[in-house]
C-alpha cells in the first residue's frame, strides 16, 4: 500500500507544477492587462505600475519568481486591484466560508444520495424505488442557479422563515438555503450512481452464493455488496467535493455568503489576474489532492487495484 501511495504522489506533484506553469502562461497570454482601463493610463504611470509588480521583467523570470514564491513561501503575491491586500488574504477570508458550507453540503449529499440509491436497489421496482428515482430526477433538473432563487422566494419572501443572505459566522439559519441549493443536484447524481451500481452487484455470483449459504440479508448488503457497489461512487466523489467547495459562484451571488466564488468573479471582472490565478491554482491543487485520496480509497477497498 505504501508503494501504491508513493506512486500516486509521484504523479500528483509534477501535475500540480505543470498546472501552475500552464495557468500562469495562459493568464499572461490573455489580451489586456490588470491596468488596462477604458481611459488609458499615461505611459509613465503604466511603466511605474508594471515595475512595482514586476511585470516589466521577461516572462520566464516572472514565471520563475511566481513558482518560487508558491513553492518556498506559499505566497500568491499582491492583488493588482486591492492595493492593501494580498491574494493570500483574500483567499483566507473567503475560503473558510466556502469550505464550511461546501463540506456540510458534501456530507448531506453523500448520506442522502447513498441511502436513496441503496433503498431503491434493494426494493427494485417497488414504490420506494419509484419514489427515490423521482426525487433524484427532480433534484437533477433543478441545478443550483434554479434552486437558489426558488429557495429565496419560498423561505424568505413568502414564508419569512429564513434570512435571505449573509453569513453571521456560520449560524445555522444562514446555512440552510446555501446547503440545500448546493447539495441537491450532487445528491441526485450520487443516488443514481449508487442505485445502478448496487443493482449490478446484487446480481453477481458472490451475492447469490452468500444468500445460498443462508446469510441474513443485512449482512449480505453491508458486508458483501456495499463495498464493490461504492467503487463507481468514489470516482465521482473526488471531483464533486472540489466542485462543491470551490464552485460556489451561484451560491455566493444569491445568498451573499462572502465565499471564494464571489472573489473569483470579481477578480475576472476587474482583471485582477493575481487573484484569478491564485484561486485557479487552489482549485487545481484541491482537485489533484482529492483525486489522490480517491485513488488511495480505491486501493483500500479493492486490493486488485494496488497491483
Amino acid at each position: 500500500m505504501i508503494n501504491y501511495i508513493l506512486k500516486r504522489l509521484a504523479v500528483a506533484v509534477p501535475t500540480l507544477l505543470l498546472l501552475i506553469i500552464i495557468s500562469f502562461l495562459l493568464m499572461h497570454a490573455a489580451p489586456g492587462g490588470p491596468f488596462t482601463q477604458e481611459r488609458q493610463l499615461p505611459a509613465a504611470v503604466l511603466a511605474n505600475l508594471e515595475a512595482k509588480y514586476g511585470l516589466d521583467q521577461p516572462l520566464w523570470r516572472q514565471l520563475l519568481s511566481y513558482v518560487w514564491g508558491i513553492v518556498a513561501h506559499f505566497d500568491f503575491g499582491p492583488s493588482f486591484i486591492y492595493k492593501d491586500r494580498t491574494v493570500n488574504e483574500i483567499i483566507a477570508q473567503g475560503f473558510p466560508v466556502t469550505l464550511t458550507y461546501g463540506t456540510v453540503s458534501f456530507v448531506i449529499a453523500i448520506l442522502v444520495g447513498v441511502s436513496l440509491g441503496i433503498a431503491a436497489a434493494i426494493r427494485h421496482n417497488t414504490w420506494l424505488d419509484y419514489l427515490a428515482v423521482g426525487v433524484s430526477i427532480g433534484a437533477q433538473v433543478l441545478p443550483n442557479f434554479v434552486m437558489a432563487p426558488l429557495l429565496l422566494l419560498t423561505f424568505t419572501w413568502w414564508l419569512r422563515w429564513l434570512p435571505g443572505g449573509g453569513w453571521e459566522h456560520g449560524r445555522w439559519e444562514y446555512m440552510v438555503m446555501p446547503v440545500i441549493a448546493l447539495s441537491t443536484s450532487y445528491m441526485a447524481s450520487i443516488a443514481r450512481l449508487t442505485r445502478a451500481s448496487m443493482l449490478e452487484v446484487l446480481t453477481s455470483n458472490h451475492i447469490r452464493t452468500a444468500r445460498a449459504k443462508g446469510l441474513p440479508e443485512r449482512k449480505v448488503i453491508l458486508r458483501h455488496a456495499l463495498k464493490p457497489a461504492l467503487l463507481p461512487v468514489l470516482s465521482y466523489l473526488g471531483p464533486a467535493f472540489v466542485a462543491m467547495v470551490t464552485g460556489s459562484v451561484v451560491v455566493d451571488f444569491f445568498f451573499s455568503t462572502g465565499g471564494i466564488g464571489r472573489s473569483f468573479v470579481d477578480s475576472a471582472l476587474n482583471r485582477d489576474y493575481a487573484v484569478m490565478l491564485g484561486i485557479t491554482i487552489l482549485v487545481g491543487a484541491l482537485t489533484i489532492f482529492f483525486n489522490l485520496v480517491v485513488d488511495i480509497l480505491y486501493g483500500w477497498i479493492d486490493p486488485k487495484i494496488r497491483y
